[in-house]
């Protein structure tokens, strides 16, 4: 299940990106742009915090997805 969310979470944040370039080329600058940004940003920080391991070798995910 942790799974289907982490890939939701990036699938997000490239629409969240696709959408702020298409926003951009449209608009130009504004702020909704770089909120956009910004909020992408943050969801692909929140999938490296869970999928990266640490210095044991084991991350989040491994620690949470058990059957």
């Amino acid at each position: 299940m942790t799974s289907a969310i982490l890939s939701i979470a990036m699938l997000g944040g490239f629409a969240l990106l696709w959408g702020a370039w298409k926003l951009w080329k449209r608009e130009g600058n504004s702020q909704k742009v770089w909120l956009m940004v910004a909020a992408a940003l943050v969801l692909f920080a929140n999938v490296a915090i869970w999928t990266v391991p640490d210095d044991k070798g084991q991350s989040l995910v491994e620690s949470t997805d058990q059957p």
